[in-house]
C-alpha cells in the first residue's frame, strides 16, 4: 500500500506481504501509547483492573506525606517502629500482542475487500506502529483449525514474521469443511502467552463472542492486560441489499437470496444491530474499548482517529 492510498479502503479478497510491508510508512504517523479522549470514552465508567505497564519493585524508604498508603511495607514498619513504603519503578517498555482472526467468518466482503483483508491491514498498521514506538511486538494469528504465535521482540524481523504468518493464514481461506476453531479457544491460547502488562490488540469479527467462555477469558485477560478490540464488519452484514434476487457462494456451495420481504429485511437489520450492541455492552463492562472497522472505510483513518499524532 502506497502512502497515497491510506485514505481509501483496503481492496481485494486476499492480502499480499508486499502490501503489509508497505504499511510501515503510514504507521509511523500513529502512536499507540496515545489513548485520546475518544478512545477513553469507549471504555465506559467501568475500568478494567489493569495497572498499566509492568511494575518492578525498587526499594523501601521512609513514608512521606502524599505516598499511597496501599504501598506501606507493614513488616518493615513493625520492625523499625516508623512507617516505611515500597517504591516501584515502571517498566520503560511493554510487550504488544497483535491478535488476528483469519477464520472462515472473516472471508466475506461485498464492496472493497473481505473482512479478513481488513483485519490484516489493521494488524499490519498496529505492528509497525508498536515497533516504531520502541515496544516489543508479538502476534497470534488463528483460523478455524490452527494458530501460530510469535513471541514479542523488538525487531523488524519479528514484525516481518508476524506479517508473513498473516499472509499465509489469509491465503488458506476459505477453510476446509469441518474446521471449527472457536473464539473461546483462541482466547484460551492468548491467556497462556500474554504476560501481565501486555497491551493486546484483538482484531476479529467476534463471531462466537456470545459464548460465556469468551467473556470469562476476556475478564481474566483484562485484569492484567490492556485490551483494545477492533471489530471487522461489512455493510452487507448490517443491512440487506435492495429488494431483488441475489446469487452468492461460500466458495463451495451456491445459493440464492431474495430480499423483497420487508419483514425479513427489518428482522435481519435488528438482529445484527442487537449482536453488535451486546458485544459493545459486554466489552464496556470489562473496560475494553471497541473500535468498529468497516470494509467500506480506510483502516488507517480509523486508527488515526484514536492514535493519531498530537497536533501542536
Amino acid at each position: 500500500m502506497r502512502l497515497a492510498d491510506v485514505s481509501q479502503p483496503a481492496t481485494g479478497a486476499y492480502v499480499t506481504l508486499e502490501t503489509l510491508i508497505g504499511l510501515r510508512f503510514p504507521a509511523s504517523q500513529l502512536q499507540l501509547t496515545r489513548r485520546n479522549r475518544a478512545l477513553s470514552a469507549l471504555t465506559g465508567p467501568n475500568k478494567a483492573n489493569f495497572r498499566g505497564r509492568g511494575i518492578d519493585f525498587e526499594e523501601v524508604r521512609s513514608y512521606q506525606a502524599g505516598d499511597d498508603i496501599r504501598t506501606i511495607d507493614w513488616r518493615v514498619t513493625a520492625r523499625t517502629g516508623a512507617a516505611h513504603t515500597k517504591v516501584f519503578r515502571e517498566e520503560r517498555e511493554r510487550p504488544v500482542l497483535v491478535v488476528v482472526d483469519q477464520r472462515g467468518s472473516q472471508f466475506f466482503g461485498s464492496q472493497h475487500c473481505f473482512k479478513s483483508v481488513l483485519a490484516a491491514h489493521l494488524a499490519g498498521l498496529l505492528a509497525w506502529s508498536a515497533l516504531g514506538n520502541g515496544d516489543r511486538v508479538g502476534g497470534l494469528v488463528f483460523n478455524d483449525s490452527r494458530h501460530r504465535e510469535v513471541r514479542p521482540r523488538r525487531s523488524r524481523k519479528t514484525v516481518l514474521t508476524i506479517l508473513s504468518q498473516i499472509e499465509a493464514f489469509n491465503r488458506r481461506l476459505p477453510p476446509a469443511s469441518g474446521d471449527d476453531h472457536s473464539l473461546a479457544a483462541m482466547l484460551d491460547n492468548l491467556r497462556r502467552i500474554a504476560r501481565p502488562g501486555t497491551s493486546i490488540y484483538l482484531v476479529s469479527d467476534f463471531y462466537g463472542a456470545e459464548d460465556p467462555a469468551v467473556r470469562e477469558h476476556l475478564f481474566r485477560l483484562a485484569q492484567h492486560s490492556e485490551i483494545t478490540a477492533l471489530a471487522c464488519a461489512d455493510p452487507l452484514e448490517t443491512e440487506l441489499p435492495p429488494a431483488g434476487r441475489y446469487a452468492f457462494t461460500d466458495g463451495q456451495r451456491r445459493a440464492e437470496l431474495r430480499t423483497a420481504d420487508r419483514q425479513l429485511r427489518h428482522n435481519y437489520s435488528r438482529e445484527q444491530a442487537q449482536r453488535m450492541d451486546a458485544l459493545g455492552t459486554d466489552l464496556q463492562r470489562l473496560g475494553i474499548p471497541l473500535l468498529r472497522a468497516s470494509t467500506a472505510e480506510s483502516p488507517f483513518l480509523l486508527l488515526q482517529r484514536y492514535f493519531g499524532e498530537q497536533r501542536r
